[in-house]
């Protein structure tokens, strides 16, 4: 398939018009080329390196807290087919779960093969303690829980048995969270010794570590035992923004849901939207002091069908300019080629040999971010198909 005469931004940076061709799943050719439809631009797809696919996918709304424990994993399977496809379909190609298991395997072995289309899927395992923010999902008299682990051993066992059900990474989670019932954002999650010995296990068995961290400590112990990625980041102080910065860690924000949540805009529970509000109001100055010190931000929305939409990525990297002060092309690099550099993803770029991945849109989002919006899209190309809108 090919593209002949659209200006391209390749991932990094503007090229001018081009001939893109490929072949399913493959770009086989960048070259340049006479202007013929300069109303138009192709960029690559967008990656989401934290979402959570399981969640009601259905018209109207349902309990956040009891859709999952009253549906069965066949059913919710289904549901989270439809999230990935609706998000390929608004141009986000890749997606990364952060609250993974089986079901999550599934999809992502569907889609490869190719017995559905959809977009590319990484999915993490979590590793919690009992009374950590993932256990804390469920209700305390529920008989059904997800998998917990408590002490070195029990880690090192939780992520080898992760592995064995073919996860391609792990969620660690050191702190508290916003919408886990009845625990606090400040409550510890794990000790030094216990995140020491996820992240070694799963270092050697080949495996990223994203660290759940909103707090300052939750944040600090994580980079200091050499986690992959930081998830919220919220309360980042200066020097642990230095420190990000100088490793080139990739943080993702999250920033549209905690808004959402303070503000009241979706259904939570009271004491929910209490802890969000609590660190939003010192979010923003941090976020935007930790990105003048060069932090990596990178795209990740937390979209889970509820709190925030599938398709409403597009919306959060414009968000990005406002919070951070980047300009255009940065919160676009921070959502193409530095999101897949930080989830190792042949995605994110144009060039031969990577994945074609990627969208025809009307406007020059690189320059204004403003375009960067649904409305504007006119063809998603994802594993070298279109899936949504027709090729000009």
């Amino acid at each position: 398939m090919r593209l002949d005469g659209i200006p391209l931004w390749d991932g990094t940076e503007p090229r001018g018009p081009v001939d893109l061709t490929w072949e399913p799943d493959r770009i086989t050719g960048v070259t340049p080329a006479a202007p013929r439809d300069d109303d138009l631009c192709v960029i690559p797809g967008l990656v989401d390196t934290h979402v959570h696919l399981i969640g009601y996918a259905g018209d109207g709304s349902a309990d956040f807290t009891t859709w999952p424990l009253v549906t069965t994993r066949d059913e919710q399977v289904l549901h989270g087919v439809a999230h990935a496809q609706r998000a390929m379909r608004h141009g986000v190609t890749t997606l990364r779960d952060l609250a993974g298991d089986e079901a999550q395997v599934a999809i992502r072995r569907a889609f490869d093969a190719g017995i559905l289309p959809g977009p590319r899927i990484q999915v993490h395992g979590v590793v919690g303690m009992t009374a950590g923010h993932n256990d804390l999902f469920v209700p305390p008299a529920f008989p059904l829980r997800k998998p917990t682990a408590d002490g070195p051993d029990e880690c090192r066992k939780l992520v080898r048995a992760w592995a064995r059900a073919g996860m391609d990474g792990i969620k660690l989670t050191t702190s508290g969270g916003v919408l886990s019932i009845g625990d606090k954002s400040v409550w510890r999650n794990y000790t030094r010794e216990e995140i020491r010995a996820v992240v070694d296990e799963a270092h050697a068995l080949g495996m990223l570590v994203a660290s759940h961290a909103h707090t300052e400590d939750g944040i600090r112990v994580a980079v200091e035992e050499g986690v992959d990625s930081i998830e919220h980041g919220t309360l980042m102080s200066r020097d642990l923004a230095e420190k990000l910065a100088a490793q080139r860690t990739p943080v993702a924000p999250t920033l549209l849901i905690n808004e959402a949540i303070t503000e009241g805009r979706v259904p939570v529970p009271e004491d929910a939207r209490i802890k969000a509000g609590e660190l939003v109001v010192q979010r923003d100055a941090l976020f935007a002091e930790a990105a003048r010190l060069g932090v990596r931000f990178v795209l990740g929305t937390d979209a889970n069908g509820h709190h925030v939409q599938f398709g409403d990525q597009l919306a959060e990297i414009v968000h990005m300019t406002r919070v951070f002060g980047m300009d255009a092309g940065a919160a676009l690099r921070a959502a193409t080629s530095d999101a897949a550099d930080a989830i190792r993803m042949p995605v994110g770029r144009i060039a031969p040999g990577l994945g074609a991945d990627l969208l025809v849109m009307r406007g020059r989002p690189w320059e204004r971010i403003e375009d960067l919006t649904v409305d504007n899209i006119v063809a998603v190309v994802s594993r070298g198909h279109v899936v949504a809108g027709r090729l000009p």
